[in-house]
């Protein structure tokens, strides 16, 4: 049986994104890694993951929830690392 744990460790994106992708689609975890996993192949998907967590910093922000726009941050952080494409990207967007 596989748990949580395993299936991150058998997804390409990293545990702060599909975090991210469960808060923006309000999923749990385990249907995020699927979502994010099949995101990361698709044409369009991995500029649907980096929307997905600018989205989640915006409304952490607008909450005032400065805790999660810090988790949010990071995570836009370890996307680009893994993404350098979308550096430029995720810097000229208004967070």
């Amino acid at each position: 049986m596989l748990t949580l744990k395993d299936c991150i460790e058998l997804c390409d994106c990293d545990e702060e994104e599909i975090r991210a992708i469960a808060v923006h689609e309000h999923m749990p975890e385990i249907l995020a890694v699927e979502l994010a996993q099949y995101l990361e192949h698709s044409p369009d998907g991995v500029p649907t993951i980096r929307r997905f967590i600018i989205d989640d910093i915006k409304a952490a922000e607008a909450r005032g929830d400065a805790e999660k726009v810090k988790q949010m941050r990071l995570a836009l952080q370890h996307f680009v690392a893994r993404h350098p494409e979308f550096a430029n990207d995720a810097e000229n967007t208004s967070i």
